[in-house]
């Protein structure tokens, strides 16, 4: 009795008593792991099936898109493709000329000419034709009938599936000299108008071009952000007193505020591409001094006068100018608090 009645020191009985906790709590410390994270292994276990789906998507973007970057060592040779059957083979044994091919482009006219006319048609199409499909999507979702709401979309979006060349046959038909408009002029006494054939309007014509066939298109992004528009916002808005243009300047335009970021981010990263099928047919009606852009001047050196290493220069340098405008619109896109094309 008196061993079962004996205290035992302070020292002994903290330690007895703090050991299975202190186990415990290790215990705990190495089968908990932080909440929300989940292992690299876990992750692949739970997520095959998926990954095996994606797999082939991978390899098609990493063979088409990333394999061909290796091509642009051709920028800094004089490449001559018949060396060998074999086009590897031949950028081995191609002669190195490091900066000369740069060096050659920075001092040609041609290049500088081709680039201001890629700077004016793409500020043009930005400002002509970026706003019509955000006015189009706001017009289309403002119809209360569904039936006319989907007959509308289908209409304005069908000139996108039509290739360039019948786009360009349509207006040639409208516009050209033995067009209706210049047919309509000469029976009312007037001279012909030949649009299809005029530089002075060919920026212009080049954009209206753009605005028909791909202008409906564009409306099927906004459109979809617009449907994540609760209605009660629009009810609450006109219990308020809110009319029609007040309800879309506070609740429509803030919706569609991100989207409209990372479409603008993404067109001023493609600003140096303004239709190379486009243009490339309609070159030679108004001649390059006016039709001359980046990608044509990059196709007519290289594919028709077989300059592989100074067109691969040129291109080179616009696809360095693309990267850097992408990333500084998307910096502009962080500073006015939107997500852009990543997160910061």
């Amino acid at each position: 009795m008196s061993h079962s009645t004996v205290p035992r020191s302070g020292t002994e009985a903290d330690t007895t008593e703090k050991t299975p906790v202190a186990s415990g709590g290790a215990t705990g410390s190495r089968e908990k792991r932080p909440s929300g994270k989940v292992s690299l292994r876990l992750r692949f276990r739970r997520d095959r099936v998926l990954l095996l789906m994606t797999l082939p998507a991978v390899l098609l973007v990493l063979l088409f898109n990333y394999v061909p970057i290796l091509g642009n060592i051709v920028a800094f040779q004089d490449y001559d493709p018949y060396i060998s059957d074999n086009g590897i083979v031949s950028m081995l044994h191609s002669p190195w000329v490091g900066i000369e091919n740069f060096q050659r482009v920075f001092e040609d006219s041609a290049f500088w000419d081709a680039v201001q006319n890629t700077l004016v048609l793409f500020f043009l199409q930005l400002v002509l034709y970026f706003p019509i499909p955000i006015a189009l999507a706001l017009l289309i979702n403002s119809v209360v009938r569904p039936r006319v709401r989907a007959l509308s979309q289908a209409i304005l979006y069908l000139p996108h599936f039509f290739s360039w060349v019948l786009v360009i046959a349509v207006f040639q038909q409208l516009f050209g000299g033995a067009g209706i408009l210049s047919q309509l002029l000469r029976q009312h006494g007037y001279d012909g108008l030949d649009i299809m054939t005029d530089p002075n309007t060919f920026k212009f014509l080049i954009t209206a071009q753009s605005v028909w066939k791909d202008a409906g298109w564009g409306i099927i992004v906004f459109l979809a952000a617009l449907s994540s528009v609760s209605p009660d916002l629009y009810e609450a808005a006109a219990m308020d007193g809110a009319g029609r243009w007040r309800r879309m300047w506070h609740i429509t335009l803030p919706a569609l505020r991100p989207v409209i970021a990372l479409l603008l981010v993404l067109r001023v990263g493609d600003a140096l591409t303004v239709g190379f099928e486009q243009i490339l047919l309609q070159r030679d009606a108004v001649g390059p001094g006016a039709a001359e852009v980046l990608d044509t001047f990059v196709w007519w050196n290289g594919v028709r006068n077989q300059d592989f290493g100074y067109a691969a220069a040129a291109g080179l340098i616009k696809g360095v100018v693309s990267l850097g405008l992408v990333l500084a619109a998307n910096k502009v896109a962080h500073l006015m608090g939107e997500q852009g094309v990543y997160k910061k």
